[in-house]
């Protein structure tokens, strides 16, 4: 992860090399050697994550002229992705991001004992119906909707047992499929209040800026640019909702036509088209895309 980024630009070297100053650890050796076992931990997965994001932005900046706050209506990320979209937006250094990151995610697999917690994704359910599954399910533990990616796709985060049940209650209403995710901890649920906790303490002594273009915040689904809301809504967002079809039309109401994904993967971007045909969804995470991003 990251080695082709390293190799082409020295911007991205130095926003690794920054990374692994920040977090006192070589996580930039990870990414390009793993193993991978350790790599795909939540701890060193987050911020790597981070890390790439803003690589593909600090290149962007210096070779094509980017600037978040005339060119971009809005900055987003999907859970973590918060972190990395704030960090590119001047919100957070990126030593803080990482460091926070880090944290974030050791915070996250301590929350719950492994085992006790489980994710699963119902494929074909909306949202509304994955709320009323998961409180069925729930029988006096924990079991909420976590994660609203698009249309026909809920995540639903909890006790293992309670899970289960709302795969067994899933299949009863006819919905497409319901599968176990391979995740470490049940994200995004009321059982990851200690990591919650943690991070408002973190958060709490960490300086923050206004964002160079507005945020669209995870739980709430709308802008917000006020640095203390927004230290308020990341310590939500580790037991909230991500409510990312939602804030992808917020966007779409407010003028947006098109999304552009920056760093590893091209989930984002395909599931805007998912969630509204009528908009445009790109990534940007190899050599190749820059090339073509900045010849376009």
């Amino acid at each position: 992860m990251g080695r082709e980024l390293a190799d082409a630009f020295a911007e991205a070297r130095h926003v690794f090399e920054e990374v692994d100053d920040a977090l006192g650890q070589k996580l930039s050796v990870l990414m390009f050697d793993g193993p991978e076992d350790e790599l795909t931990l939540t701890e060193n997965a987050q911020p790597a994550l981070m890390a790439v994001s803003l690589a593909v932005v600090r290149v962007l900046e210096k070779q094509g002229g980017l600037d978040l706050a005339t060119q971009a209506a809005f900055v987003a990320g999907h859970s973590l992705g918060e972190y990395s979209a704030l960090a590119a937006a001047g919100t957070f250094s990126l030593a803080d991001a990482a460091r926070l990151l880090k944290l974030r995610g050791r915070s996250m697999q301590k929350a719950v004992p492994v085992g006790l917690g489980a994710m699963a994704a119902l494929l074909g359910a909306e949202y509304e119906q994955a709320k009323d599954i998961a409180a069925a399910a729930a029988e006096g533990e924990v079991c909420e909707a976590a994660n609203d990616n698009a249309p026909g796709q809920v995540v639903v985060s909890g006790h293992r047992t309670a899970v289960e049940r709302a795969i067994k209650i899933a299949a009863e209403k006819g919905i497409k499929r319901a599968v176990m995710l391979p995740v470490s901890a049940p994200f995004h649920c009321a059982l990851m209040q200690p990591a919650a906790d943690a991070m408002a303490e973190a958060l709490a002594g960490t300086a923050m800026a206004a964002p160079k273009a507005p945020l669209v915040a995870n739980v709430i689904a709308s802008r917000v640019t006020d640095p203390a809301e927004i230290r308020d809504l990341l310590v939500r967002q580790v037991t909230g909702t991500v409510r990312w079809r939602e804030g992808v039309l917020y966007m779409k109401e407010q003028g947006v036509t098109g999304l552009v994904e920056l760093g590893a993967g091209k989930v984002l971007s395909g599931l805007a088209k998912r969630i509204d045909k009528e908009l445009t969804g790109s990534s940007v995470g190899t050599p190749a895309d820059i090339e073509a991003f900045l010849k376009g």
